[in-house]
């Protein structure tokens, strides 16, 4: 009897190979339906997804994707649309139809009303000839060699394909309209997405007793009281003006040490200090201050003005209250 582990490798292979297929066979109709999607946005229209059985979850998920990334989606409930939900659809819009076979009875009974109402028609199918791709305007063709079902019957590898398919089709319209990560973060005002993307340096930054801004020329010893006394662990070394000159953080404190370096509570800041240190900007992104610290694998970030004035330190040990990871 095959493992379990086993059984899991072999369809992730189905449908990766399901997948590298539908992406191979990807030509100029894939265009046109982008195309067809962003002329349908610019009038004011809406994107509507609709499937049968599990391609109607994966139309659900499409849909949802779409509309969080700038492009106005809705679903149809197939059954449902025949019963007065048609009333969603209007001029401008555009339907997007999801049936593998492409001959489920509800979507060869939706589409012709669709039609009738002057709607455009965007199939995505295994089978161009079908019903549904004879009724269409445009096709996506999306075919598998097999299904990960060892009776080739449950949709899988099928399923798979056609939510990549949707998220390309996402993906494209998001990049060629030019949606920014503000833009997402409008449409994500909560949970951790929106925070990080919304917030700014000036939101997350320490100010006033919260920096340890110091002169470069005091001793070490009056550096490491002024960072406990901000609970911080960086001071920041600035002129007369205000001007950033350098960091000192615990780290350079505990290696000063270890080196065996002599008298290094009586000597001055600048001779351990990081010269030039990274620094942002008051309107830098939550999300960028974020990648910069775990790239850089910093804890603390000055944030300077246009002239290099320090205004304000950025801590990681503060960012969980913000919500920001």
């Amino acid at each position: 009897m095959e493992s379990a582990l086993e059984i899991a490798r072999e369809t992730f292979e189905t449908e990766i190979e399901a997948l590298r297929k539908v992406s191979d066979e990807l030509g100029d109709s894939f265009e046109r339906a982008v195309k067809m999607l962003r002329e349908c946005l610019s009038r004011g229209g809406k994107i509507v997804l609709t499937g049968v059985g599990k391609n109607f979850y994966v139309a659900e998920k499409i849909s949802a994707t779409l509309a969080s990334t700038g492009s106005v989606s809705v679903m149809l409930n197939p059954m449902q649309a025949i019963h007065g939900d048609l009333g969603i659809l209007a001029q401008g819009d555009v339907l997007v139809a999801l049936s593998y076979s492409g001959e489920s009875d509800e979507i060869r009974n939706l589409v012709p009303a669709v039609r009738r109402l002057g709607i455009p028609v965007l199939a995505i199918t295994s089978d161009p000839d079908s019903s549904l791709g004879r009724l269409s305007q445009l096709v996506l063709r999306c075919a598998v060699a097999r299904e990960a079902c060892p009776f080739g019957v449950a949709p899988t590898a099928s399923t798979t394909a056609t939510l990549a398919l949707g998220d390309a089709l996402a993906m494209a319209l998001l990049r060629q309209s030019g949606f920014r990560k503000e833009d997402f973060a409008k449409l994500h005002p909560g949970g951790a997405i929106g925070r990080t993307l919304l917030l700014r340096a000036r939101d997350l930054m320490r100010t006033g007793d919260g920096v340890a801004a110091v002169s470069p020329r005091i001793p070490v010893s009056e550096a490491v009281v002024a960072m406990t006394h901000a609970k911080s662990g960086a001071a920041f070394a600035v002129d007369d003006s205000g001007i950033l000159l350098g960091i000192f953080t615990d780290g350079d404190f505990r290696r000063a040490v270890a080196s065996g370096s002599s008298g290094v509570l009586a000597r001055p800041v600048a001779d351990f200090m990081t010269a030039h240190p990274v620094t942002v900007r008051p309107e830098a992104l939550a999300v960028d201050v974020l990648h910069l610290l775990e790239h850089k694998a910093i804890d603390d970030v000055p944030v300077v003005d246009a002239d290099g004035a320090l205004v304000g330190a950025i801590d990681i040990q503060d960012l969980p209250k913000f919500k920001v990871f």
